[in-house]
C-alpha cells in the first residue's frame, strides 16, 4: 500500500493535510507524481462555503483540477503512455458509456458524472501522487515547465468558450471578452491569434492592463458610464462575438445589451443558482447565438497544440500568468492570500519540486 500526503477539505475552511493510502493501481490507471496545480476560484469559494460544486458532504476530498505531473507507474492495460510522460489531467469525468455520454452530450451531462478536485471519488492535485484513468490525462511536451502543464486545464476552458460547441472566429469579427480573469485571459489570447479585433473588459484597472499587455486592441471599464457606447463604437454597432468569463450578474445582464447582431455569444462564467433580470427578447431581435460551456469535451490535445503554438511562435510564457507559488505545507497560506485578495492573487500555484520520489 502505497501512502502519500493529501490536502482533504472536510468542510468551508476545515482543509487538513493528512497521510493517505492510495487504492491499488487499476489495469486501465496510471500514478502520476503532482508537480504543479493551480488554486482556482471554484476551488476558493468551495473552501468559503459559498459553492457547493465541492462535495465534502459526501465526505472529505482532495482539491485542485488545475494539475501537471509525471507518470510514475502504468497499469497492465494502459496504451497511451509511458513511464516518465508528462501530463495534465481532464476535470470533468465523463463516464463514456451512460445514455447521454452515447448520445453525443457534454461531459456535464454523464449519468455517471465525476469530477477531479471536487468529489471523494476522484481526488485532484493538491496531493503529492494521484491514482486516475487514462482516458483523462493527455501529455505535454516535456521542455514545457510542469507550472505551463498546470495551466493546461485552465486555457481550455477559455479557448473552448471561443470555439466549442459550434463557436467559431476569425479576422472579420470584433470579439468581446467580458472579465479579464486566467480564463478570460485565456480567451483573450485564442481570439487575438485568430487576428479578430479585441476589445477586454473588467472593472479591476490591473487586469485591463494585464490584456492591453498581452494584444487587447482596446480595453474598458465596464462601470463607465460611456460603456455600452464605447462598445458601439469600437465594434461598429456590437461585437460578433461575446465571451463571458466573470461570471458577474451586471455583467451576464449586460450581454444582452451590448451584443451586435448575429452576435455569437458564449457564457463561460458560472452563476448557476442565482436568477439574473435581463432583457431576453434582445435575443430574438439581435438573433443572437447563446451556448454554453461547462467545462470541454474531447479538447485538451487541442489545446495542448495550441499552447504550443503560442509558446514556439510568440515565445509566449504561461508562467508569466502565476501571481503566486506555495507548496503544499503552505496550502493554507495559498488560500489565505486566494480568500483575502481575489483581485490581486490572478493565479496562486502549488509546486511540488522538492515533493519526495515515490516509495511503494
Amino acid at each position: 500500500m502505497t501512502t502519500t500526503r493529501h490536502a482533504l477539505l472536510y468542510k468551508p475552511f476545515d482543509l487538513r493535510v493528512e497521510d493517505v493510502d492510495l487504492p491499488e493501481l487499476q489495469p486501465h490507471q496510471v500514478l502520476v507524481r503532482v508537480r504543479a496545480c493551480g488554486v482556482c476560484g471554484s476551488d476558493v469559494e468551495c473552501y468559503e462555503g459559498h459553492s457547493t460544486e465541492g462535495r465534502w458532504d459526501l465526505g472529505p476530498y482532495t482539491p485542485g483540477h488545475e494539475w501537471a505531473g509525471e507518470i510514475l507507474e502504468i497499469g497492465e492495460s494502459v496504451l497511451g503512455f509511458q513511464i516518465g510522460d508528462h501530463v495534465a489531467a481532464e476535470c470533468v469525468m465523463a463516464c463514456g458509456v451512460c445514455p447521454n455520454c452515447k448520445s453525443g452530450f457534454m461531459p456535464s451531462a454523464c449519468l455517471n458524472f465525476r469530477e477531479v478536485g471536487f468529489r471523494p471519488d476522484s481526488p485532484g492535485g493538491w496531493s503529492e501522487l494521484v491514482v486516475i484513468e487514462e482516458q483523462y490525462v493527455h501529455s505535454f511536451p516535456k521542455d514545457w515547465s510542469f507550472v505551463e502543464g498546470a495551466y493546461v486545464e485552465n486555457f481550455s476552458i477559455g479557448y473552448f468558450g471561443v470555439w466549442g460547441n459550434g463557436g467559431y472566429i476569425d479576422a472579420s469579427d470584433v470579439a468581446l471578452i467580458s472579465g479579464c480573469g486566467p480564463i478570460g485571459i485565456s480567451a483573450l489570447l485564442v481570439a487575438r491569434e485568430s487576428g479578430a479585433v479585441t476589445v477586454a473588459v473588467d472593472v479591476v484597472e490591473e487586469r485591463r492592463a494585464r490584456a492591453l499587455a498581452l494584444g487587447a486592441d482596446h480595453v474598458l471599464d465596464p462601470t463607465s458610464p460611456t460603456y455600452q457606447d464605447d462598445v458601439m463604437r469600437l465594434s461598429n454597432g456590437g461585437p460578433d462575438v461575446l465571451v463571458e468569463c466573470s461570471g458577474n450578474d451586471a455583467a451576464i445582464a449586460s450581454v444582452f445589451d451590448v451584443a451586435g447582431h448575429n452576435c455569437r455569444v458564449s457564457l463561460v462564467g458560472h452563476s448557476i443558482g442565482r436568477t439574473i433580470p435581463t432583457e431576453i427578447g434582445k435575443t430574438i431581435w439581435k438573433t443572437l447565438r447563446i451556448r454554453g460551456a461547462g467545462g470541454t469535451d474531447h479538447w485538451m490535445p487541442r489545446t495542448i497544440r495550441f499552447m504550443d503554438r503560442l509558446k514556439r511562435r510568440h515565445g509566449f510564457d504561461f508562467e508569466d500568468l502565476v501571481s503566486h507559488r506555495y507548496t503544499l505545507d503552505t496550502v493554507h497560506e495559498a488560500l489565505e492570500l486566494a480568500s483575502r485578495d481575489k483581485i490581486g492573487a490572478f493565479k496562486v500555484m502549488l509546486t511540488f519540486d522538492d515533493a519526495p520520489a515515490h516509495q511503494p
